[in-house]
């Protein structure tokens, strides 16, 4: 892949995946009344504060090159448990494209955290 479009595509995978996390979280921090209604149905509004200011932080970590396989694990791992709470009431799976997009763009990144050697097969 050419290097120009590898470095736009791994900017654009980045900017969406943590700008719909810091989003989200701004959301939750806003008590946005549809964010809190659906929290509720799922028995975690009492912690929509703390889940916005985590999405939002762990946004950040992910951002910041030093942190950013930090970022990515505590991301995925809060994804994960967002889509597990989701699966478990039956509600539409909102975790799926975050999580997918910060899979991609981590991958874009740094492929040492998929790959040992950073090198495709």
């Amino acid at each position: 892949m050419n290097s120009k479009i590898k470095r736009i595509a791994t900017i654009l995978f980045t900017v969406l995946a943590a700008g719909m996390t810091i989003f989200s979280g701004i959301m939750k921090l806003t008590a946005s009344p549809e964010m809190v209604a659906t929290l509720n149905k799922m028995g975690v509004a009492p912690y929509v504060t703390l889940l916005g200011m985590m999405e939002i932080v762990f946004a950040l970590l992910y951002l910041y090159p030093k942190t950013m396989k930090l970022g990515f694990i505590l991301l995925s791992c809060y994804f994960a448990g967002a889509l597990a709470t989701e699966l478990s009431h039956g509600t539409p799976f909102n975790a799926v494209l975050p999580m997918v997009l910060i899979w991609i763009s981590a991958f874009l990144r740094d492929q040492t955290i998929f790959l040992p050697s950073g090198k495709l097969v």
